[in-house]
C-alpha cells in the first residue's frame, strides 16, 4: 500500500545529523514551519556512533534534547526513515518516507511533495575508499561503516584490524573499536606527517605507519592480511620495494570524505574542487538553498554545529520569522585534516577497483583514455563508471581524480557528471501511489451520469468520461436503438450530453490575438455573438483538434475543443503563453467540469426550449446559426449557441454544472409529446457522418493538414502567423497526391464498408494502398450506405470508380463529396 502526501513549509531542512539538528533547532526557535527530513530511523546522524561533548553533555543526550524540542514544536514536522531523493524548480522536494510496516495494512512507503520557502541541506559526505589492488575482497569496508557496526549496534566487525587512511578522522575509528576489544594491528596512514590523531594513537598504543600505502590485499573469500610499502613523497610512487604483510581480517579505509552534493546540483548548484578538504563542494548557496555542514565541506561537528544554526537562522529570518534563536550549540573544536589520496601506485599484475557496484577497475578508465576519451561525460559511459544505482556515491571522486591524473589535468579541468533524481532508488510502487487499477486513469463523470445510469444507458470510456454509447430500452438491440435515436434527430428532437466538451475561457485585451495565432482561421474579425469553426495546428502544420470558438464580448473568448483534447489544448495555451508570448495579455482557464452541456437538435428543437421560458430570443432571423447568446433559461444563467455536430436545427446550452441535471429533465419533460429522445455518442457518430463532418483523430492522422480536409484556401487569405503556418510552405505539405478528406459510396447501397478498408488499385496484389476508409454507417433519411475516407489525391478524383479492399474481400465503390445529408446546409439554418 503506497499514499502520497502534499507539504508546504517555511524552511525545509534536510539531514537530521549535527548540522540538520542544529538548523532545524535554529528555525523552530525563530517561529518558522519547518519540516525536519532524515533517511535513518533515528536521528543524530553520525553521533550515534561518534562520541563528542556538545553544550557540556554526550552528543546523544543532546540529540535527545534537541529531538524533543523539535517534537514538542506546534509548527515542526519530524519525517524519519524518510529520503529526498530529488530537488526541482521553486524548492520543490520530492521525500519517500519507509513505515515500519506494523501490520500488513499498514503503508508501505509514502511519497511526499514538499514546497518550502527555504530548504537547508545537511545532507552530510560520504567515507570515500582508496584504490588499491584486491579491494574487493569481503572485510574490506569504509573505517566509519567499521565504527558503526561496533558502537551502534554493538556488532564486531572483525577480530584484527588494519587502518588505512589518509585524514585524521580514521584515528577516532580505530580508537572506537580498540575501546570494544578489536585489535587494532596498525593504522597506515599514507601521510608522511600525520600530526596529532597519530601521536595521540601511538600514546594509546596502535602502531601508526606513516608515509606507507597499500600495496594489495591477502585472501579470496575473506580478507587475509594486507602489503603495505613506503610511499614517495606526493604518494605518486614507491619508495623502495621494502614490502611488509600486516595479517588481519577487517581492512577499514578512509581516503577523506565527499560531500553529499546530488540534491544541491540538481537545482543547478555548481561545485569547486577545494584541495584542502580533498573534496568537491559547493561554489556558493542559491536564493533559497543553502549548505552547511559537512554537505559544504565543514567535516569538524563544531563547523556543523555552528553552520547549521546559522543556515536555519537564516533561512528562518527570510521567510519572516525572526524570534530569538538562543546560544549556537557547542562542541570541542577538533581538527580534521586529510591529504588527496586516491589510488596506490599502478599494479598492472592486479586489479584495482574504482567503481565496486559496476566493476569498473583503474585499466579500464586508462583504456578509455588510451581510446582518447578525455570528457569525464564520455568516459562515464565508456566505462559506467557512477551509472550503477547509487550513482557514484564512493567512486565517482576517485574516479575523477584519476581521470585527471591519466589526462594531464587538474581535477577542476575534468569538471563533474551530472547528478540527477532519484539520490537513491525509488520504487515503482512509491512512485504511482493509489493510481493502479481503475484509479490509473479514472474515467471522468458528466453531471448527468446518474440519470444516464438510471435509465439504461450503455455507459463507455469517451475521451476519458464515462459516457453514453447509446440507450437500452424494451429489449432492442443496439443497432435498432441506434437506429430509433438518429430517427429522433432526423425528424423530431434530440437530447445529447455535451458536458465533456472541451470549454477554455479566454479573456484579456491581446484574447483576440492570441486566439488569432493559436487557430488557423482567422479570428480577429470574429464579431461579439457570433460563432466559428476553427481547426488547431502544431508546429508540424498537422491538425490537432477542432470545434468552435465563441466571441462572448470584446475581450472575452470561449474555446470549445473536442471532448479528449480539452486538458492538451489548455497545456499548449499555457506553454505558448508562458515561453513564447508572455508579452500578450491574456488569461486562460479552463473551465469544462464548471458548465453543464445539453445539445438539442431536430426539426423541433426551437419549440422545445422555448417552452422552458428564456430571455433570449430564439428566432431565426434573429439567432441565426453560429450565433451565441448569453442569457436565462428557466431562470438559470445560461450560454446558448447556434451550433451542433447532427446537421440539424441545434442549440447547444451551457449552464452551471449543478443546473444541468434539472436541464435535462426538464427538456425531457417539456420535450415529451415532441418525441425528445436523449442520444448517445454512436448515435452522433453516424449523423455526423451522414452530414460529412469530421472527426479528428478519427478522418484525420498524425499527416493531416488543413488542405487535405479542404480548407487550404485559409492560408492565403491569412495574412497574420500563427502556430504551424511555416510548416504549410513546405513542398510537402502542397503535394497534389496527398491523403484528402472525400466521401465513399459503395456501390451497392446495401453495403456498410468496413472502416479501416483500404482503397485499392489492385486488390489481388494486396499493395499499393490509396488511402482507407474512416468511418462508415448505415443510413436510414438517405436510404443507403455512406462512408468517409482518407483517398490519396481524393478530391480530384471525384466520380472516379475505386475498389474497397478488406479482410480478403472487395466492394466496388466510387469517390464522392462528404457532404452527403443536406448538402446546401438548409436543415442548420432553418
Amino acid at each position: 500500500r503506497y499514499e502520497e502526501r502534499y507539504e508546504h513549509c517555511d524552511v525545509l531542512v534536510i539531514g537530521g545529523g549535527p548540522a540538520g539538528l542544529a538548523a532545524a533547532l535554529a528555525a523552530t526557535r525563530a517561529g518558522a514551519r519547518i519540516v525536519l527530513v532524515d533517511d535513518r530511523p533515528v536521528l543524530g546522524g553520525a553521533l550515534q556512533w561518534e562520541e563528542h561533548i556538545i553544550d557540556g553533555q554526550p552528543a546523544l543526550h543532546w540529540v535527545s534534547a534537541v529531538e524533543s524540542e523539535l517534537r514538542a514544536a506546534a509548527r515542526t514536522r519530524v519525517l524519519q526513515r524518510t529520503t529526498a531523493f530529488g530537488c526541482y524548480d521553486h524548492n520543490l522536494v520530492a521525500l519517500c518516507e519507509r513505515s515500519e510496516r506494523t501490520s500488513p495494512t499498514a503503508v508501505r512507503e509514502r511519497l511526499w511533495h514538499v514546497r518550502a520557502a527555504q530548504v537547508v541541506l545537511a545532507t552530510g559526505a560520504i567515507e570515500r575508499p582508496v584504490v588499491f589492488p584486491n579491494n574487493d575482497v569481503p572485510g574490506v569496508m569504509l573505517a566509519s561503516a567499521a565504527m558503526n557496526y561496533a558502537v551502534q549496534y554493538a556488532v564486531r566487525p572483525g577480530q584484527r584490524a588494519v587502518f588505512v587512511t589518509s585524514c585524521d578522522s580514521a584515528y577516532d575509528a580505530a580508537e572506537a573499536l580498540r575501546a570494544r576489544g578489536i585489535t587494532v594491528v596498525a593504522i597506515v596512514d599514507v601521510r608522511g606527517e600525520p600530526g596529532d590523531s597519530a601521536t595521540s594513537a601511538a600514546r594509546a598504543g596502535i602502531p601508526v605507519m606513516a608515509g606507507y600505502g597499500p600495496a594489495r590485499v591477502h585472501g579470496a573469500r575473506v580478507a587475509r592480511g594486507i602489503e603495505v610499502r613506503p610511499l614517495e613523497q606526493g604518494a605518486k610512487s614507491w619508495r623502495s620495494d621494502h614490502v611488509q604483510r600486516l595479517d588481519c581480517d577487517v581492512l577499514c579505509v578512509s581516503g577523506g570524505w565527499t560531500p553529499s552534493v546530488h540534491l544541491f546540483s540538481q537545482v543547478g548548484g555548481r561545485l569547486r574542487y577545494a584541495p584542502e578538504r580533498a573534496a568537491l563542494v559547493p561554489a556558493a548557496d542559491l536564493s533559497t538553498i543553502r549548505c552547511a555542514g559537512s554537505a559544504s565541506g565543514s567535516f569538524a561537528v563544531q563547523d556543523c554545529l555552528s553552520e547549521g544554526f546559522a543556515a536555519g537562522r537564516a533561512a528562518a529570518h527570510l521567510t519572516g520569522a525572526a524570534a530569538e534563536c538562543g546560544v549556537t550549540p557547542a562542541a570541542l573544536a577538533k581538527h580534521a585534516g586529510v591529504a588527496p589520496f586516491w589510488a596506490s601506485p599502478r599494479d598492472r599484475r592486479r586489479k584495482a577497483w574504482v567503481d565496486l557496484q559496476n566493476d569498473v577497475t583503474r585499466g579500464d578508465l586508462e583504456l578509455a583514455v588510451r581510446e582518447n576519451l578525455h570528457s569525464i561525460e564520455h568516459v562515464k559511459r565508456y566505462t559506467t563508471a557512477g551509472m550503477a544505482v547509487d550513482q557514484g556515491k564512493t567512486s565517482n571522486m576517485n574516479a575523477l581524480a584519476l581521470l585527471a591524473e591519466l589526462t594531464g589535468r587538474g581535477i577542476p579541468d575534468v569538471g563533474t557528471t551530472a547528478f540527477r533524481p532519484p539520490y537513491d532508488p525509488v520504487t515503482l510502487g512509491t512512485l504511482a501511489g493509489r493510481r493502479v487499477g481503475a484509479s490509473y486513469h479514472p474515467l471522468r463523470r458528466t453531471p448527468l451520469d446518474r440519470w444516464h445510469t438510471e435509465h439504461g444507458a450503455v455507459l463507455e470510456d469517451f475521451g476519458g468520461w464515462r459516457r453514453p454509447a447509446w440507450y437500452a430500452a424494451h429489449g432492442d438491440s443496439r443497432e435498432e436503438r441506434i437506429r430509433y435515436e438518429k430517427r429522433a434527430a432526423r425528424t423530431a428532437v434530440s437530447l445529447f450530453d455535451g458536458s465533456p466538451l472541451g470549454k477554455i475561457e479566454v479573456r484579456g485585451p491581446d484574447a483576440a490575438a492570441f486566439l488569432n495565432r493559436m487557430y488557423y482561421n482567422n479570428m480577429r474579425t470574429l464579431a461579439v455573438g457570433q460563432v466559428r469553426y476553427g481547426i488547431m495546428l502544431n508546429e508540424h502544420g498537422i491538425i490537432i483538434d477542432d470545434g468552435v470558438c465563441m466571441r462572448l464580448a470584446d475581450n472575452s473568448f470561449l474555446v470549445s475543443t473536442t471532448s479528449g483534447a480539452a486538458s492538451r489544448i489548455f497545456s499548449a495555451f499555457e506553454e505558448w503563453l508562458q515561453c513564447e508570448w508572455p508579452d500578450l495579455r491574456v488569461l486562460v482557464t479552463n473551465v469544462t467540469s464548471v458548465w453543464g452541456n445539453v445539445a438539442v437538435a431536430g426539426p423541433r428543437a426551437r419549440e422545445v426550449v422555448q417552452r422552458l421560458g428564456t430571455d433570449v430570443d430564439l428566432g431565426r432571423e434573429t439567432f441565426p446559426h453560429l450565433a451565441v447568446r448569453c442569457g436565462t433559461l428557466a431562470g438559470v444563467p445560461a450560454r446558448i449557441a447556434r451550433v451542433g455536430f447532427t446537421g440539424e436545427l441545434s442549440f447547444e446550452i451551457n449552464v452551471p454544472a449543478g443546473y444541468a441535471s434539472a436541464l435535462w429533465e426538464a427538456l425531457i419533460a417539456q420535450g415529451r409529446d415532441l418525441n425528445a429522445t436523449p442520444i448517445g455518442v454512436d448515435a452522433l457518430q453516424e449523423l455526423r457522418t451522414e452530414k460529412g463532418f469530421l472527426h479528428v483523430g478519427t478522418d484525420t492522422d498524425a499527416r493531416t493538414v488543413p488542405a487535405d480536409i479542404g480548407m487550404g484556401a485559409i492560408l492565403a487569405k491569412k495574412t497574420e502567423d500563427f502556430v504551424g503556418r511555416r510548416s504549410l510552405e513546405r513542398s510537402d505539405a502542397k503535394r497534389a497526391d496527398r491523403l484528402q478528406f472525400v466521401g465513399i459510396a459503395a456501390q451497392d447501397p446495401n453495403v456498410v464498408l468496413p472502416v479501416g478498408g483500404h482503397i485499392m488499385a489492385d486488390p489481388s496484389t494486396r499493395s499499393g494502398s490509396q488511402g482507407y476508409v474512416t468511418s462508415s454507417c448505415a443510413s436510414e433519411t438517405l436510404g443507403r450506405s455512406v462512408a468517409l475516407g482518407l483517398v490519396v489525391a481524393g478530391r480530384a478524383r471525384l466520380n472516379e470508380s475505386i475498389q474497397v479492399y478488406s479482410g480478403g474481400r472487395v466492394w466496388p465503390a466510387r469517390l464522392v463529396s462528404p457532404n452527403w445529408y443536406d448538402p446546401k446546409g438548409e436543415r442548420l439554418n432553418a
